[in-house]
């Protein structure tokens, strides 16, 4: 396909991150890398080459956004959340055993443009993406030329390491954008249990929003996995809770908080982060005819030991400080198909969760 020479620079940007076979070197320091600067480029343009790749694959599913707040006049604009694990190249590839995936349907260079281009569908003003093993060669090249800044945690003990021909270690990544808000304070967060450091970890960041001058914390995690696992998760929980009290002067300042848990509404952890001191609910529970239920799956997948349809990612918010606005729709059974996820059409097994929030307009409210 002819490009055109308005976007032949941008795709030969991403052409090279699509035809890279070399491994990068792991960059052992946990703060942002210094970075060459390159040029801004057009979300637009970006969406379009995207396309271009992937253009003998299924078009993406529609999902729409609910509308929470009909009779609420806002003032600003609202601040777009996305929550998503988008699921470990090497952990695809190598140990998560998608009996129903075809192999072709994980293929990098496909992959990574759908994931591309659901993020660019909804244009979240934060990101908060788990399972990434691709920040320095893709996610942090490019999204910082879209405006982002970029925050990159990765585990101690990735299990991305024990793939052959990995690409270093996953972790969690945080990105917001630099013209709506001003980072304050940052805080990388090796999460404990049983006062032990554990291989999980958190990023939480206090921001300033530029239109409202209104300080918030945004926070992105993913807590340890498996079954039998409840009361590591719940002691990991609560190691979280207590770092962001002191993060928030004790619910003081709002905050936002999107994370895989790996926990179903019925487990500890989560009744620890419903009934926390910081005021927290559970946004998507906000899409339910009474508010009180989560959606019935956040991911749904098929292994060897069977099919697996659990609801385990949230984004949790300051429920007195901030307003949803809106939250985005979930894919539906039919639309995810009988080989569930990932597939050909979504390049993870977990959904992304989209949320549109707004600040309180009394300021002096209690949170």
């Amino acid at each position: 396909c002819s490009m055109g020479n308005s976007t032949s620079r941008l795709y030969s940007a991403l052409a090279k991150t699509l035809s890279s076979s070399a491994v990068p070197q792991h960059q052992d320091c946990l703060e942002q890398p210094d970075s060459v600067q390159l040029d801004p480029i057009d979300p637009k343009d970006l969406l379009e080459e995207c396309q271009v790749v992937l253009q003998k694959r299924p078009p993406r599913f529609q999902r729409d956004f609910v509308d929470l707040q009909k009779n609420t006049a806002s003032y600003h604009r609202p601040i777009r959340v996305m929550q998503w694990n988008i699921l470990a190249q090497a952990l695809g590839e190598g140990k998560d055993n998608f009996v129903q995936c075809p192999m072709e349907a994980l293929k990098w260079e496909e992959r990574k443009c759908l994931i591309l281009e659901e993020i660019l569908a909804y244009k979240p003003d934060i990101l908060c993406l788990q399972e990434v093993d691709h920040y320095f060669d893709t996610f942090e090249p490019l999204l910082s030329r879209l405006g982002y800044q970029c925050t990159f945690f990765p585990k101690p003990w990735s299990p991305c390491l024990d793939v052959e021909k990995n690409n270093g270690p996953d972790g969690c990544a945080l990105f917001f954008l630099k013209d709506r808000f001003e980072l304050i304070n940052s805080a990388n967060i090796r999460l404990t249990a049983m006062k032990l450091k554990t291989n999980q970890v958190a990023i939480a960041q206090t921001l300033k929003c530029n239109e409202t001058g209104r300080l918030f914390c945004i926070a992105v995690t993913h807590l340890k996995a498996r079954t039998g696992w409840e009361r590591f998760r719940s002691a990991q929980g609560c190691d979280l809770l207590q770092n962001l009290k002191n993060i928030t002067q004790g619910a003081k300042i709002p905050l936002i908080i999107c994370g895989d848990f790996n926990a179903e509404p019925t487990e500890e952890v989560y009744r620890e982060f419903s009934n926390s001191s910081l005021n927290l609910n559970s946004a998507y529970k906000l899409l339910s005819p009474d508010g009180q239920s989560e959606p019935p799956y956040t991911t749904w997948k098929i292994r060897p030991s069977g099919e697996c349809r659990h609801t385990l990612d949230y984004i949790w918010y300051s429920q007195h400080a901030l307003n949803v606005n809106s939250a985005l729709g979930l894919l539906t059974e039919e639309q995810i198909g009988p080989n569930r996820l990932p597939s050909f059409n979504y390049p993870s097994d977990h959904l992304s969760l989209v949320c549109d929030f707004s600040f309180n307009q009394d300021p002096d409210r209690l949170l």
